[in-house]
């Protein structure tokens, strides 16, 4: 098999393209360099597209080597032929490779082996031609008998030949895959309570069936999570008789052999004792590793959501983790996330010291012009934002607030990480913080975390870890390299995710700004140990450094192509100061003007307008310039000459297109924040309890997570209420994430409020 070729025809990709970037992810490059500075080598591959050739690449990979692993075992046993050999080398999946290896497998004892043993297999092989249709089946198996070797009866020789028989069955490749597709296409996966009279959460699932070919992933997971904790016994069933049926027909060729009952009866043996079974493990697998791929793709996909909300700027936070008996932990955060002061309040049960939190947290808004309030979502939130809203109702205060996830502050505040941060502080202090900085910049507090802790998954335990923690690292990745990072202000935890840096050389940074001071050119970063040649040139393009030496430095133009950044600015007349001062917004117009595009389409020839009144108004209708409507043309082809513009400059510089567009849009606007054009965060200024809420009430949310079955939405209250699949669109989508994302703002009303289960069911169909 040719690899790069069956990825360019999967994938849709010139093979040429194909080539040159399985070339570069051989040679060591990261994803997302290749993603943003090697694109004429990939024809302009996305992270996304990268990631699943690489994973595409690698399970190919891994499938020549299984094949080369099994071809040398048979023919190391003698057996292999060439109608074999081709059989495994043109298997497209591993499946495939295993079913045709499974007779040449070293087994353990087995029935089949001892029969062997016994002197059994020529008995095994007449029963199997099906020659004869006179005779006694008795009298023939009477000539195996053997004393000495445990044959003792003729019943005990046709029991050990049907043994062979049984396993030839079960080891037959084309056998093997038919039983397999068949249970897979009329199969049922059905479960049943362990224990009828215990109530669990899992009552739905005591008597249920459902088919293999229909199940949805999230069920999948359910079901098989009900099984780990002993609380539901799965199976997949099927229809025996038709699966019998179904060998039968290839097994017993002929209906008049005196060996065609034993036969069928051998057929219901191998088909309980050993295909059944070993279908059933191989389907419950195929489902479990189809849904968590799922599960894994939906985590990612939210991971990347939350991680790419937008940093609220210039906000200086008076952030609280909620709390009862301890009370809540208040920090006073600058609009950079520098802690300014911290402090204890009691306003929850069961101090309700109203009165003295007030006076607290009056003096540190006043003394720091805190302007927003950020409170946690755990323990006691319903009652802490109950107070504040008060408090800004009852002060008239320029204050707003909102609620943000503490989902794994606590892991962060009790982590090494956190201690050696921040050492003086204790545990609760340091979650106070986080949660405050979560809004300030997710990106750069969240890295700090585990995402497997930051509460937008679904089963994400019950899940294979190794593919989850690939997964998320990969999104993290691109998503922290996608922004970038300030390189005199990033943590190494920050530092640890830019394409090849690894948390060694990240440490490495930080001690080396900390002993020489703040960079101010990106070649400094040569002198930082361990980070050679290899790894800046995967690095400094994600590295900013503002007010450095060089304004490019401050951009995503990678250091390799300054030199005809440099030319390229000559050439427009654009200084560097003008890049410092943000960026030179007419850049495209010049490039038009120097590099000037000719129309080769003729004049086209005015109307004439007629005397007659209605005539003239008839021709004056039909003319764009009257009627306006060719101002989407002249901005199509205005975009359309500066695309020529651009190849004509691309190819005068000798440097490729897409590299030169990034370039421009980089000179154009310095160092843009991808995650702008994001969702904003919803700010409240009042209260809303669940006793507040009632059907058909309309209020606006914040998408906090998106699952299988559905969407997540802070509405305000401290239970999220649940969009399901159905509500989230008039129109018919596929999955919840075709329809909303973590993040979205949206507009939601209440179907219903069950106070009971405290559970509320929303829609987004108005």
């Amino acid at each position: 098999m040719n690899i790069n070729e069956k990825l360019s025809q999967e994938f849709g990709i010139r093979l040429n393209f194909v080539d040159q970037t399985v070339a570069l992810i051989d040679e060591g490059n990261t994803i997302p360099f290749i993603a943003r500075y090697r694109k004429e080598v990939t024809g302009g591959l996305t992270d996304i597209v990268l990631r699943d050739l690489e994973e595409r690449l690698t399970y190919l990979r891994g499938l020549e080597t299984r094949k080369a692993e099994v071809l040398k075992s048979i023919e190391e046993q003698g057996k292999l032929t060439e109608e074999l050999k081709a059989d495994i080398m043109s298997a497209e999946i591993l499946q495939r490779v295993e079913d045709l290896y499974k007779p040449f497998k070293q087994k353990k004892a087995t029935r089949a082996s001892k029969a062997r043993e016994k002197g059994l297999a020529p008995l095994a092989e007449i029963i199997w031609a099906q020659a004869e249709t006179e005779g006694d089946l008795v009298a023939k198996a009477s000539a195996y008998i053997d004393e000495e070797k445990g044959v003792k009866t003729a019943a005990d020789a046709l029991a050990g030949a049907c043994d062979i028989i049984a396993e030839r069955i079960s080891d037959d490749p084309e056998l093997t895959e038919l039983i397999r597709n068949k249970t897979r296409e009329e199969g049922s996966i059905v479960s049943e309570a362990a224990d009828p009279e215990e109530k669990t959460v899992y009552d739905m699932y005591y008597e249920y069936a459902e088919a293999v070919s229909k199940i949805p992933n999230h069920r999948v997971l359910a079901v098989n999570r009900g099984e780990k904790e002993k609380k539901l016994k799965v199976k997949v069933k099927a229809d025996v008789e038709r699966m019998h049926a179904a060998i039968a027909d290839r097994v017993i060729t002929n209906s008049g052999s005196i060996y065609a009952e034993k036969l069928a009866e051998t057929i219901a043996d191998a088909y309980k004792r050993l295909m059944a079974p070993s279908v059933e493990r191989e389907l419950r697998n195929e489902l479990t590793e189809r849904a968590e791929k799922e599960a894994v793709k939906v985590f990612a996909k939210n991971t990347e959501n939350l991680l790419m909300v937008p940093p609220v700027k210039n906000a200086r936070v008076l952030s609280i983790d909620p709390g009862y008996r301890t009370g809540c932990k208040v920090a006073a955060l600058s609009n950079t996330g520098k802690l300014l002061a911290y402090a204890t309040i009691y306003p929850t049960e069961p101090k309700n010291d109203i009165a003295g939190s007030e006076k607290i947290i009056t003096k540190l808004i006043d003394k720091f012009k805190l302007n927003t309030v950020v409170i946690g979502n755990g323990t006691g939130s319903r009652e802490t934002e109950k107070f504040i809203a008060d408090y800004i109702a009852k002060t008239g205060r320029d204050l707003k607030y909102t609620i943000v996830s503490e989902a794994g502050a606590s892991v962060y505040s009790a982590s090494k990480l956190a201690s050696e941060e921040y050492p003086d502080l204790d545990v609760t202090t340091r979650g106070a913080m986080s949660i405050g900085r979560r809004l300030q910049d997710p990106l750069a507090e969240l890295v700090k975390i585990s995402p497997k802790h930051i509460g937008v998954g679904q089963y994400q335990h019950d899940i294979n870890q190794g593919l989850l923690d690939t997964a998320l690292t990969n999104v993290v990745e691109d998503c922290v390299n996608r922004v970038g990072v300030d390189l005199n202000t990033a943590s190494p935890s920050l530092l640890a995710y830019i394409s090849g840096i690894n948390s060694s050389i990240a440490k490495n940074i930080v001690a080396y700004r900390e002993a020489n001071g703040v960079f101010t050119d990106r070649k400094q970063l040569m002198k930082v140990p361990k980070l050679g040649e290899k790894t800046y040139k995967q690095c400094a393009g994600f590295m900013r450094i503002s007010e450095g030496d060089n304004p490019l430095d401050a951009t995503a133009v990678h250091p390799e192509s300054y030199a005809v950044t440099d030319a390229m600015l000559s050439k427009l007349g654009i200084s560097k100061d003008q890049i410092a001062a943000g960026g030179a917004g007419d850049i495209e117009e010049r490039i038009c003007q120097v590099y000037p595009i000719e129309s080769k389409r003729k004049p086209e020839k005015k109307k004439a307008v007629p005397a007659n009144g209605f005539a003239a108004l008839a021709v004056l209708l039909e003319d764009d310039e009257f009627t306006g409507k060719n101002k989407k043309g002249q901005k199509q082809k205005k975009t359309q000459n500066l695309k020529l513009s651009i190849q004509k400059m691309a190819d005068d510089m000798g440097i490729g297109v897409m590299t030169l567009s990034d370039i421009v849009e980089e000179i154009k606007k310095p160092a843009r924040d991808p995650r702008e054009g994001m969702p904003p965060v919803v700010f409240r200024q009042d209260v809303l309890s669940f006793d507040d809420l009632k059907p058909d009430m309309e209020l606006t949310g914040t998408v906090r997570n998106v699952v299988d079955f559905g969407a997540f939405v802070d509405i305000g209250v401290k239970t999220d209420g649940l969009v399901h699949v159905s509500q989230l669109s008039s129109k018919f989508i596929k999955h919840p994430m075709d329809a909303v994302s973590v993040g979205d703002t949206v507009k939601v009303k209440v179907l219903e409020v069950d106070r009971e289960r405290h559970k509320i069911s929303l829609t987004m169909k108005f």
